[in-house]
């Protein structure tokens, strides 16, 4: 059978494994003697990533379940005068770490075929596997030099996985086309997202252990006020509205306006700067003939279990149709993926490279994972997301979160 059928209603993983098998035959090994020196060298590329791809120890670690923790867990789990917090958290993160690793590289091995061959997600597959590589083979933990060179290694993976999900949602796009399973890619997404917005956090706090920040317990924010980082989040977009349109609406905040309570700032601030950017785009651009613009109101309530956030505007709504896509991966208010990627893309382009935030996932605007990333968090974080709208008058987006030191156990990072 020729290879290229292989292809057709398999997954990845199935297709290069028998990639392999076929790579092995007789007859392969004296075509190589006629190749370019170049292909040689592609070729041994390839099968010693083939080699590495199959490696037992990703099968094994894929196996195990993750052990995951309460945001009051790492939040109370205290200081010591001789560090070893510090160190008893590099121990935990260097055993979890590749486990988790390892589950998202099983999800990229059961993608469709024609998916997970796209070269930007190979891109991010790959990705993955060098970080379970480096994590796998680290030294036991036993000393603070030790985790002094863990840090150190984790900051560095840190920054090369920063481009991550701009990746994911370009080879999404590009690939769009032969995708026919809308729940297997969606089930695909929100895992690895949510898998790596965790990953981070936890990487995050370790990193932060070694800080005094103010009221901060690594990356725990103990006197968090909603209403701060919205009103710092709003004043930000609203600067880059006024550039653009010559206008931007104000923003009021109302109801539990005084509350603070602990919570993990950086994923929350994603999902605020993208409600709040489609609300201040949607009024800007329903009031173009206009000088005067609708308010933006952002409504605050919290009691002993949640929190909610709802955020209102006048930008005009949108029909029922769109609105029960809006939460689609790869689905933008024009109703299609962005397929020239040069094009003019407006206010928010380059918009959420906001180094600030550990769970930025990049710029999205034009390639319709904003939404879809904020819901796939929020759910994550033991709460919820949704909009009503009405066409012709605005939309309604309610936010709702779990306290994470309340008596009823949140949610697990």
């Amino acid at each position: 059978m020729a290879l290229h059928t292989l292809a057709l209603g398999e997954n990845l993983h199935t297709v290069l494994r028998k990639t392999a098998q076929f790579q092995q035959l007789p007859w392969i090994s004296l075509v190589s003697r006629n190749v370019t020196k170049e292909a040689q060298h592609d070729r041994e590329r390839s099968q010693s990533v083939t080699a590495f791809y199959y490696q037992s120890a990703i099968d094994q670690a894929a196996a195990k379940p993750s052990v995951r923790l309460t945001p009051a867990a790492i939040m109370y789990a205290g200081r010591s005068h001789d560090k070893s917090h510090i160190l008893r958290s590099a121990q935990y993160l260097s055993k979890e770490l590749p486990v988790r690793i390892a589950h998202r590289i099983a999800g990229f091995r059961n993608l469709p075929f024609i998916v997970g061959c796209n070269p930007t997600l190979l891109q991010v597959h790959e990705l993955y596997i060098r970080a379970f590589n480096i994590l796998s083979n680290f030294p036991v933990i036993t000393s603070l030099d030790q985790e002094e060179n863990f840090s150190k290694t984790l900051r560095q993976l840190l920054d090369d996985h920063n481009d991550v999900v701009t990746l994911l949602a370009e080879g999404f796009a590009q690939v769009r086309k032969h995708i026919t399973d809308e729940t297997l890619i969606r089930t695909f997404l929100d895992r690895t997202l949510t898998s790596r917005l965790g990953i981070r956090m936890l990487c995050e706090h370790h990193l932060s252990l070694h800080d005094e920040k103010p009221n901060h317990v690594g990356v725990v924010n103990v006197a968090f006020s909603p209403r701060k980082l919205i009103e710092k989040r709003a004043q930000y977009i609203q600067s880059v509205c006024q550039e653009k349109y010559g206008k931007a609406p104000e923003i009021v905040c109302n109801g539990h306006l005084n509350s603070t309570f602990p919570y993990i700032q950086p994923p929350l601030e994603y999902i605020m700067t993208e409600l709040l950017k489609n609300s201040f785009r949607a009024t800007a651009e329903a009031h173009g003939t206009t000088s005067h613009l609708p308010e933006i109101v952002v409504t605050i309530a919290s009691n002993e279990n949640d929190f909610v956030i709802r955020v209102s505007d006048r930008g005009g709504g949108i029909s029922q149709k769109v609105a029960s896509k809006v939460f689609d991966y790869n689905f933008t208010t024009a109703g299609s993926v962005r397929q020239d990627q040069n094009q003019e893309v407006g206010i928010w382009e380059g918009f959420m490279d906001n180094p600030q935030s550990s769970a930025n996932p990049g710029k999205m605007h034009g390639y319709g994972f904003g939404l879809p990333t904020a819901r796939a968090y929020a759910v994550y974080l033991g709460g919820s997301l949704t909009m009503e709208t009405m066409q012709g008058i605005g939309s309604d987006v309610y936010l709702r979160l779990s306290h994470i030191d309340s008596a009823k156990e949140s949610f697990r990072i």
